[in-house]
């Protein structure tokens, strides 16, 4: 039995854990996993070992990124408002990790043998005798 006065140290992701979530989570798009790798390793750049990360920071063409990332449940928004000296309110945005999520997509099965899934070849549908004919033909 675990002992509960016992924090957990956070463990920070790695390039690997977030491309298989990448690849697993926009797979059904047929993003490759290069492409996913590259994705990790542009959004791990923000963060560092850092769980979460400021808005401001992000150029609009990585906000687009980190947006399709909240579309697929791997990251999620909070915000802090304060008040400045002058009674002004101000609004501060920040991007987080969702580790469960990311987690599960890491462990979930991945079809990750660059597009060819066996569960679907489309050499399944051809019939056995097709190939031997065109061999005869030769």
């Amino acid at each position: 039995m675990a002992n509960l006065n016992q924090k957990e140290k956070p463990t920070p992701l790695n390039v690997d854990d977030l491309t298989k979530a990448i690849k697993n989570s926009i797979d059904e798009r047929g993003m490759e996993r290069k492409a996913a790798q590259m994705m990790a390793e542009h959004v791990l750049n923000f963060f560092g070992f850092n769980d979460r990360i400021i808005d401001n920071i992000l150029e609009q063409e990585d906000r687009d990124v980190f947006y399709m990332l909240e579309d697929a449940g791997l990251l999620t928004t909070e915000r802090e408002e304060t008040t400045l000296y002058d009674g002004r309110e101000w609004r501060i945005h920040y991007w987080l990790f969702r580790k469960d999520k990311i987690l599960e997509l890491t462990n979930k099965q991945s079809s990750d043998n660059d597009g060819h899934n066996e569960e679907n070849s489309v050499y399944d549908e051809v019939p056995e005798g097709v190939w031997s004919s065109r061999m005869e033909m030769e």
